[in-house]
């Protein structure tokens, strides 16, 4: 019933010879059943389908066809809808019957700590692109899980730094009532205070709200000079869109913690112009960046966001620590991930870390103003590079129990 209700099949099969696998590993690949098989569940068509959904399912193809050669890849989707349960079905499904060996992308943490514990209880790796909760290197780390893209405490400490030294001291939070959006709010508002900024107050609101005039009229008269928006595309969108027309942006920072290309895109030049924003990958940035984007661009219709970027990658590196192994053995493979480093257009010498967290390069980016940008989606200047290490959370503050003290 799942698979027919929410099940949409995006398939790539390589079906080619294995003599490089024989090569790497000694002899033919010992897949469990003849096949690698990757399960992308994500938000296919509700309020982040821009920024993950069908592009993610591309990503996943894409690295299937670039580093699949010599093994039999099959990529295939689901729709989770937002929701937990059906999150669980779905991968319940496909580990104890359709035989998926890694699930990637798991837009939206309460997805993504849904399908957590099942994974590791069948042994399926989890590549988590679009699950941003910074408990999913700390307390709920898991040792067959991989947090790609961003979380809450690097996007946190990015952002606080950067607007408190343009001189927005004084914060408000718009937090939308799930785990990630709470443990982004939760990490921000450590960092603020950190950097010496105060938390003025937080209004916290339900997903795929269509009306913040009350929390946004809040925050002014609490006398913010930040309103920092603590969710995800569909909710940031209306919240930019809504303190626009509130006459806000004159009087405060607009900041969404955790937007992306598309959101910028959706909302326009006019209204997001000079907001700024902490994120893993953009697409112009280097001559490489453009050319897989524009490969993107063909297949998508749109340029890719970090969430895509990050899927392609991870499967990428999955796929070729499968390749080198010579198996689909899950924790073979894992400690196959963990050896080699990253380098691709996601990041340029990435690393798995024993808490599970990849750690590279983010990027400080800069909303351009109308007249600056030469097309559609030239939207942002780079500000400045944060090292992982500076942005990530230290080792030695870890609460993951993976991580050996």
């Amino acid at each position: 019933m799942v698979q027919s209700s929410y099940y949409l099949s995006a398939a790539v099969c390589l079906a080619l010879a294995a003599p490089a696998a024989a090569q790497t590993a000694g002899g033919t690949p010992k897949l469990s059943d003849g096949k690698v098989k990757i399960g992308v569940l994500t938000d296919i068509a509700g309020p982040t389908s821009m920024a993950n959904g069908k592009g993610s399912v591309v990503a996943a193809q894409m690295a299937a066809e670039d580093f699949g050669a010599d093994l039999n890849v099959e990529v295939i989707s689901a729709d989770h809808s937002g929701k937990p349960d059906i999150g669980s079905q779905i991968a319940g499904r496909w580990f104890d019957v359709e035989g998926v060996d890694a699930v990637a992308d798991m837009q939206g943490s309460p997805i993504g700590f849904a399908v957590q514990n099942m994974a590791a209880q069948k042994s399926k790796i989890m590549l988590l692109s679009g699950s941003t909760s910074s408990d999913f290197n700390g307390k709920a780390c898991s040792p067959l899980t991989v947090q790609w893209t961003v979380d809450t405490y690097n996007l946190a400490k990015g952002a606080a730094k950067s607007v408190i030294e343009a001189g927005g001291t004084k914060w408000y939070f718009l937090t939308v009532d799930q785990a990630y959006g709470n443990a982004l709010t939760r990490d921000t508002s450590e960092q603020v205070k950190l950097n010496g900024g105060q938390v003025v107050g937080n209004s916290v609101f339900p997903p795929n709200t269509s009306d913040f005039a009350s929390f946004l009229l809040t925050a002014s008269s609490a006398g913010a000079n930040v309103i920092a928006i603590a969710a995800s595309s569909g909710d940031t969108v209306t919240a930019l869109k809504q303190a626009d027309e509130f006459g806000l942006s004159a009087k405060a920072k607009i900041v969404p913690l955790q937007s992306v290309l598309t959101d910028v895109h959706a909302v326009g030049l006019k209204i997001a112009h000079d907001a700024y924003e902490v994120s893993p990958f953009y697409w112009d940035r280097t001559p490489d960046t453009r050319a897989w984007a524009e490969k993107f661009f063909a297949k998508a219709k749109q340029m890719p966001t970090g969430f895509h970027a990050g899927v392609y990658s991870s499967v990428a590196h999955y796929l070729k620590a499968v390749r080198a192994t010579g198996t689909d053995d899950a924790p073979t493979v894992m400690t196959q991930m963990e050896k080699e480093r990253v380098h691709d257009v996601f990041a340029a010498d990435g690393y798995i870390r024993e808490d599970r967290k990849m750690i590279h390069d983010l990027y400080l980016l800069q909303v351009k103003k109308p007249g600056e940008n030469e097309g559609a989606w030239d939207l942002y200047n780079v500000v400045q590079t944060l090292s992982g290490e500076s942005v990530n959370r230290p080792l030695s503050e870890s609460p993951c129990p993976l991580v050996k003290k």
